[in-house]
């Protein structure tokens, strides 16, 4: 069965606006929605090697293959070598100001074959299993082009540029041989089908190149020093700032998790979640890595899609919205397919959408005292929606809750929901105060410390030195705990998190520093993976506790588990498989936060730690001597 499913980090993503598919190295695309990412699957053969569906190229004979980004873009080449030639593959979904004369081609995927050298013949097989397989496929032939369909789906996908397309039962094959220096075009295109010439569409190509370099050329532009913070990091923060970007839905600014469901926390488990939504919890360190990377205005299109979420009933808000902002986001199971490597259920929707999870209030609050940071001041709109906010919150921080990890048979009093509640009242009072707003401060004051005082006493364990998960226990680990320093909650310095930190090192990690996201719980015990974003919260406290080198180390190390491409799960085990959904948006986020405090801990930063750190801002905006803010 493991043979028939390449390893997560052998796939490379592409996409554009709101759509992404993962191509696997050995050129099958076995991941793709269409038309929108959080849309029914077309293509899902990592969820089903048999029967998922799958657009594949590759030689038809045995091959060595490599992959790559074409420098500085999200347009991926595979390369096949055989004993007899080489042959490229392009990979691309386009991005292009071309006007009405391609407009509908955003909902299409290009293939470019070339021959290097020699000869080689390609195989072309399109089986597209359409609403995750559950429809069944009607192929037809029309002229150069062959026209899919599923049972009872208003819409369709085109295959241009088979010429001697033959149909096997539900998938079409054909044949592409290629002498050196000549090549091929394949566009498929969803719902619509428009034929372009050849010059179309090496203008196409160049345009969507042209894009991705423009764009990363302005976050360098905008955010120079970060990417020059040291050449071995600089290919790294770049491939992370293109993912973010690939991942951005150009329609609302939201940002999903991952683009894909189901790909497992543990091989053969049924820890297997759909990530295709946003979560309220990401904004706060979504805001800060979009603006240290030049990317002001995706972090303000971003703002405005969870700032309207701000001014929603305290009591409706929900941890977790589809893309275009759906409140009704039902979990089921598609048990007809066996899943990533027998890791069932595959499940479409998330039903955390309905939990109680306190830590969102603060998340909001934090957002939005971030983001005024970068524009012109506080405006009554969101000042009301900050006192609605820290009102409910001193009404209800003291209720259970499914917590930051979303545990669906528990209900604690989470450590770190109360201090997110403590980061609601705070930045509230500090916004307040500041911009000489009306308000109910005492209330907010007094609840604050009433916070402050229950995580120190019954959010810390004196036996084993560190802060736990939550109030029930005294030997439950939680990697939140280590952002206890990152929101202000207490000094770096101080002793209760200096030993949380070693803690967390001596029990929470592997021996390398990769972090686990919990331990002893009575929710689930310790996890087969550590949590990639974990890990770069302990870089991040380590670097404010002046621990530069373990920090540097533990940078590096998570570093080396990034895919071939560059490119983050949520999860790793120690062995170095990647796991759950990828590639993972918050990893990203975190590496790009991690890479920010330890440049802000270089000799020649202004001051260190950065005075918006004191402020109670969760990351450091990059300020060196002669730089704007």
């Amino acid at each position: 069965m493991e043979s028939e499913y390449p390893p997560i980090a052998d796939y490379g993503a592409i996409g554009n606006d709101n759509r992404c598919a993962l191509v696997s190295r050995e050129g099958s695309i076995d991941w793709c929605p269409f038309p929108h990412l959080e849309s029914p699957s077309v293509f899902s053969a990592i969820l089903d090697a048999d029967d998922g569906g799958r657009f594949a190229v590759s030689p038809d004979e045995p091959f060595e293959a490599t992959q790559t980004y074409v420098n500085r873009t999200n347009v991926l080449e595979t390369t096949f070598e055989t004993d007899v030639g080489t042959a490229t593959v392009t990979d691309f979904m386009p991005v292009t100001d071309g006007g009405p004369r391609y407009e509908g081609f955003q909902r299409s995927l290009f293939r470019t074959l070339e021959c290097e050298s020699g000869s080689v013949d390609l195989e072309v097989v399109l089986e597209p299993r359409f609403d995750y397989g559950r429809s069944e496929t009607d192929l037809t032939l029309r002229d150069a082009e062959v026209v899919a369909s599923g049972s009872g789906e208003p819409l369709h996908i085109h295959l241009h540029g088979v010429d001697d397309a033959r149909i096997d039962g539900d998938r079409a094959k054909a044949t592409v041989p290629l002498e050196a220096g000549e090549s091929a075009w394949l566009c498929l295109q969803h719902g619509h089908s428009n034929h372009l010439s050849p010059d179309e569409r090496e203008e196409i190509l160049a345009e969507t190149i042209a894009y991705w370099r423009d764009w990363l050329g302005r976050c360098e532009e905008s955010a120079g020093e970060l990417f020059a913070f040291d050449d071995k990091y600089g290919d790294v923060l770049r491939r992370s700032a293109l993912v973010l970007k690939l991942l951005i839905h150009d329609g609302t600014g939201s940002i999903p998790a991952a683009p894909t469901t189901s790909l497992p926390e543990e091989i053969g488990g049924d820890l297997n979640w759909d990530y295709r939504y946003n979560w309220i919890r990401d904004a706060k360190f979504t805001v800060q890595a979009l603006y240290n990377v030049g990317q002001r205005e995706e972090a303000e299109e971003y703002f405005e899609w969870f700032r309207q979420i701000g001014h929603e009933e305290p009591a409706d808000i929900q941890p977790i919205y589809g893309l275009h902002g759906e409140t009704e986001l039902e979990e089921t199971t598609l048990d007809h397919l066996p899943g990533y490597r027998d890791s069932q259920p595959v499940r479409i929707g998330n039903a955390a959408a309905d939990q109680e999870q306190l830590d969102i209030y603060g998340t909001i609050v934090q957002g939005i005292y971030e983001t005024i940071r970068y524009e012109n001041g506080l405006s009554d709109y969101d000042w009301e929606s900050i006192r609605a906010l820290a009102d409910y919150v001193c009404a209800n921080w003291d209720e259970r809750d499914a917590g930051i990890w979303e545990f669906r048979d528990v209900r604690h009093h989470f450590v770190h929901s109360k201090l997110l509640c403590w980061v609601a009242l705070d930045r509230a009072i500090q916004v307040g105060e500041e911009y000489d707003r009306d308000g109910p401060f005492e209330r907010w004051a007094d609840e604050r410390e009433a916070i402050r005082e229950a995580i120190l006493e019954r959010g810390y364990e004196e036996s084993i030195d560190s802060f736990v998960q939550h109030f029930e226990t005294d030997e439950a680990l939680d990697a939140t705990a280590l952002l206890i320093p990152l929101y202000d909650f207490l000094p770096a310095d101080d002793d209760r998190v200096q030993g949380t930190i070693d803690t967390v090192l001596e029990d929470l990690s592997t021996d390398d520093g990769l972090v686990y996201r919990f331990a002893n719980s009575d929710a689930r015990p310790k996890e087969p993976g550590a949590f990639l974003l974990c890990s770069f919260w302990l870089v991040d406290a380590l670097v404010l506790s002046g621990r530069l080198e373990e920090a540097e180390s533990i940078f590096e190390t998570v570093l080396e588990h990034a895919s071939p491409l560059g490119l983050l799960s949520e999860m790793v085990r120690p062995d170095g498989t990647l796991l759950g959904n990828y590639p993972q948006a918050f990893s990203h986020i975190g590496l790009l936060n991690s890479a920010l405090y330890l440049a802000s801990a270089r000799d020649d930063v202004e001051e260190f730690p950065p005075e918006e750190l004191a402020e109670g801002a969760s990351a450091p905006l990059f300020r060196r001597h002669g730089s704007g803010s």
